[in-house]
């Protein structure tokens, strides 16, 4: 189930992009980012399950799958974290920041899952990979050693550049939101 609920994210973020693209007529390739990063997912869990079944023949590698409850938990918030991110992708106007010629200026996304929290895409990947950690195995806790702080830096960075560009209304927009986390982070 883990597994179907990430080829979710991928193609419900390839449709959007899809539709974007034959408006746009842009030729960005989207689906190479996109498939390299979860590509890299998935390597990263593999190989460390490779790597600790050599050292550890026995070892307990799906530890969370033994029990039903955690697994119910982990798909539970597996399908939350993945439907926030294609949530949020399809409140963007602009995906992946790429805008056409004869459109709008940017806009300041404050509704769907924006008027939560101010990075739903990166909070309901780190979601997704917390609950496949709970639901499958522990291993899923390296994307997230490896990429949680990275969004966070992106966020920061965004944030940055949305304060250059909406200094009236990103400030406001910052007090009343959290950056991942609903109400708390």
């Amino acid at each position: 189930m883990i597994v179907g609920l990430w080829l979710s994210l991928v193609a419900g973020w390839g449709l959007l992009a899809t539709a974007r693209w034959r408006r746009t007529g842009s030729r960005w390739i989207w689906w190479r980012e996109i498939a390299a990063r979860l590509c890299f997912f998935a390597l990263i869990v593999q190989a460390a399950r490779i790597a600790v079944a050599n050292v550890v023949p026995n070892a307990p590698i799906e530890l969370f799958n033994s029990n039903g409850l955690w697994g119910l938990v982990g798909c539970t918030c597996s399908a939350l974290g993945t439907g926030l991110a294609i949530t949020a992708r399809a409140y963007l106007r602009s995906p992946w920041g790429v805008r056409a010629a004869d459109e709008e200026p940017a806009v300041l996304i404050t509704t769907g899952p924006y008027a939560l929290i101010r990075h739903p895409i990166y909070g309901g990947m780190l979601l997704a990979m917390l609950g496949s950690a709970l639901a499958q195995s522990l291993l899923w806790l390296l994307p997230i050693i490896a990429y949680g702080p990275h969004f966070i830096s992106s966020a920061r960075r965004e944030e940055e550049l949305l304060l250059a560009q909406f200094p009236e209304r990103y400030p406001d927009y910052l007090k009343r939101t959290k950056m991942l986390v609903p109400f708390v982070l």
